[in-house]
């Protein structure tokens, strides 16, 4: 593994301004060491690449055997960087974690700088609404004939809508939209295509490639 800044080592320094940073455990206590070298970890990978970082999270809880730590940096406006990892103990979790996500700034560094340059210019956005719905009732194998309840049912019809925010549709290429799918770690990301307006989707698929969705049938080509 690459190295990484000694936190335990690392001089005091200045919190990003702007910064604020959430630690949260979850069915684990989090001391207060543990609060301080995953605060001092994230400012630094945070103003070594991204001054005016918005804000960060880190989350670390028991996955059977082993700890895990999910990081994630919102370095811009529609940009942010997430990352996990597993390890015996949180310092480990954390310290893979914040490793993979520094290898993922370090990698787009160059390709971020640029973006942001053409987002200032032209940055285009589309509001739209994003829903969380509940579970759906399962249903066992050989139940294909078995009658479920009205609620039931109705559920199965009609998901019930559990969470409901806004969120943004942006106007990218399709380069950019895989590289923000990349560097955020998604699962799929909808863009609206910038070469000709329309909705499209870039997805991680099961095969570790990306897929890409384009009902307008745009050539394979950067758009």
């Amino acid at each position: 593994m690459g190295a990484l800044p000694s936190v335990g080592t690392m001089p005091r320094r200045r919190a990003l301004a702007d910064m604020q940073i959430t630690i949260t455990g979850k069915q684990l206590d989090v001391s207060d060491a543990f609060r301080e070298h995953a605060r001092l970890g994230l400012e630094a990978a945070a103003e070594k690449y991204f001054a005016n970082a918005m804000e960060g999270s880190v989350v670390i809880g028991r996955e059977g055997a082993e700890v895990r730590a999910d990081l994630s940096v919102h370095v811009g406006r529609g940009i942010q960087i997430q990352g996990h990892a597993r390890a015996g103990d949180a310092h480990g979790a954390f310290d893979a974690a914040l490793e993979r996500i520094t290898k993922r700034l370090r990698r787009h560094k160059r390709r971020l700088r640029d973006h942001h340059r053409r987002e200032a210019r032209d940055f285009e956005t589309t509001p739209a609404q994003q829903y969380i719905f509940a579970d759906l009732p399962e249903v066992g194998e050989g139940d294909d004939d078995v009658i479920l309840p009205d609620s039931a049912a109705d559920a199965a019809n009609h998901p019930l809508v559990v969470a409901e925010m806004a969120t943004e549709v942006v106007s990218l290429t399709v380069s950019e939209a895989v590289m923000r799918l990349d560097i955020g770690d998604l699962p799929a990301l909808l863009f609206r295509n910038r070469a000709h307006g329309g909705l499209n989707m870039v997805y991680r698929r099961p095969d570790g490639n990306i897929g890409w969705v384009d009902p307008q049938g745009s050539p394979a080509k950067d758009n």
